[in-house]
């Protein structure tokens, strides 16, 4: 699969920091190929808390926290289904005020909203990325790799000889504890977090095909945090789809001095290098790449695409079901899994891979497509 890949990290919050990149770093910025993005990027307004949310925390949150206490009471105010009505959205990354309004967000966007109104109430807020092998999402011709994360709210105790220690914790998350299990975690930075909201927002605006926006987005992503890889990886992305291939280069480098296998990396630089006639030094690369990482995301679904071509119904089936098994939280592959059951006149399994991929979308476009979809089988299914 020919892919240009940019790396998505999927929710955070916490507040802002801004770390300037080393000199190295900046020496990747070529901000004059680019046109001034319509208004400024500004990190402070990721977790600003508007007068909407606060007068939300003086009215209807208030009982609950006075009867549930501050966490708990937040919480609930936030997020069960007869108070704010919140709705799960992956289109956009939005900062608190705009997830607040619209009443949706993704999983960043509803984890910054949480703590900017934690902070707000004066809780203390702490952050845990979970990583295991990348989880893929696709848009257009990028792929993006999905990180998870949750927020953890704490009072911080009375007594002051017990410094920056944290007591009463509740952490709130967007997954069940069985989801997490088998995951690699590890605290993180403020710094980092807003870094992830930027790059969020390259990602989408690349989608877009915004490339403009996008590099202010990514630009923005490593002043947060200079030692945040995938915002590189990103820029080099944009870098490439901008004509500046040396450009691309330097920053897939960088993103290779912070992780040596980041398979991301060294998947796009291998193009690259393919693009400007170093064929020897790219194929080296894409060897590297096969050791590292010998069945990488979507290498069965795309053989399975290709079975489907071929009217191999039933390869395409096994092929589609071994990348479900190893992602079977993305609602591309339970489709495709259902369109070869259907092939096959295995209706009742079509009908339940469907139903899996509308439980498992992520934007409401989608939820609609597939329960179209699947209304439309179960009617067929009547009739037989």
């Amino acid at each position: 699969m020919r892919a240009l890949i940019a790396l998505l990290s999927v929710l955070l919050l916490g507040a802002c920091t801004s770390l300037e990149p080393s000199p190295d770093a900046r020496a990747l910025f070529d901000d004059k190929a680019f046109t001034p993005p319509a208004e400024p990027i500004s990190a402070q307004r990721v977790f600003a808390v508007s007068d909407a949310m606060r007068r939300y925390l003086q009215g209807p949150a208030a009982e609950r926290m006075s009867q549930l206490g501050l966490k708990a009471g937040l919480v609930d105010a936030l997020y069960k289904q007869d108070q704010l009505k919140l709705e799960y959205d992956s289109e956009t990354t939005r900062t608190a005020a705009e997830a607040f309004d619209a009443k949706a967000g993704n999983c960043l966007s509803l984890v910054i909203m949480t703590a900017a109104f934690a902070k707000e109430l004066g809780l203390a807020v702490r952050f845990q990325r979970y990583t295991a092998d990348p989880t893929l999402g696709r848009s257009a011709n990028l792929q993006f790799s999905i990180d998870h994360i949750n927020v953890t709210l704490d009072t911080r105790p009375p007594d002051p000889r017990l410094g920056q220690l944290m007591v009463d914790s509740m952490t709130v998350d967007f997954l069940p504890p069985e989801d997490l299990r088998g995951l690699r975690v590890r605290q993180v930075s403020e710094a980092t977090v807003i870094a992830m909201f930027m790059n969020n927002r390259a990602a989408e605006s690349l989608a877009q095909g915004q490339v403009d926006a996008a590099y202010w987005w990514a630009r923005e992503a490593i002043r947060s945090d200079r030692r945040f890889t995938s915002a590189y990886n990103t820029l080099g992305v944009i870098y490439r789809r901008h004509g500046q291939p040396a450009a691309a280069m330097r920053a897939f480098d960088e993103a290779l001095e912070l992780e040596p296998n980041n398979t991301q990396a060294l998947f796009n630089q291998a193009d690259v290098m393919a693009e400007q006639g170093h064929v020897a030094e790219a194929a080296a690369l894409r060897e590297r790449l096969a050791k590292i990482d010998p069945e990488p995301a979507f290498s069965f679904f795309e053989r399975g695409r290709t079975a489907m071509d071929a009217g191999d119904y039933a390869t395409a089936r096994d092929l589609f079901a071994r990348e479900v098994a190893r992602a079977p939280y993305y609602h591309e592959f339970h489709f495709w899994l259902a369109l070869a059951h259907f092939h096959l006149g295995e209706l009742p399994l079509a009908q339940r891979e469907l139903q899996l991929a509308r439980d498992n979308s992520t934007t409401g476009k989608d939820r609609s497509r597939y329960g179209a979809k699947l209304e439309h089988l179960r009617r067929l299914q009547s009739t037989r």
